[in-house]
């Protein structure tokens, strides 16, 4: 098997991870990822195996009826890129439903060495938060070019 196929294997593994998240499947962290993983999102930033163990379990004990789909993969010889669909429904938040990417960086023999989440997360989360959101709304008029409900040029 070559580098690259070890790469293309783990990062499925990875993908299909994610989309089988639950509390049982923590437990194949070790297998998938290097030690030292990184694990990166708007509100993460975690080092480590048990770090990162912690942030999913805190997403999981956060989330009701969440779901990850896997829509794209995109693979090159240093980086792989997985654009996903993230739904669930949040306490003081409701119902998400995000598109974002990952960027995925993998150890030789596929195990996942950084994975670093892009996504929306004023528009998703933070204008939809009671005190917060209103004030990042009139800053978001202000700052745009288009007044709200009207099509872009």
């Amino acid at each position: 098997m070559t580098q690259d196929d070890a790469r293309r294997r783990g990062l499925d593994a990875w993908a299909a991870f994610f989309e089988t998240l639950s509390p049982a499947t923590l437990d194949r962290l070790p297998d998938l990822t290097a030690p030292e993983v990184r694990f990166r999102d708007p509100f993460n930033d975690a080092r480590g195996r048990d770090a990162v163990r912690a942030v999913l379990a805190h997403t999981l004990d956060g989330c009701r009826d969440l779901r990850f789909t896997v829509t794209h993969r995109l693979f090159a010889p240093d980086l792989a890129i997985l654009r996903w669909r993230f739904e669930a429904t949040v306490t003081a938040i409701g119902r998400l439903d995000v598109i974002g990417t990952s960027e995925v960086r993998q150890a030789a023999d596929g195990r996942v060495t950084e994975h670093i989440d892009h996504w929306d997360s004023g528009e998703q989360v933070y204008l939809r938060l009671p005190l917060l959101g209103a004030p990042l709304r009139v800053i978001q008029r202000r700052l745009g070019a288009v007044p709200p409900g009207r099509p872009g040029v």
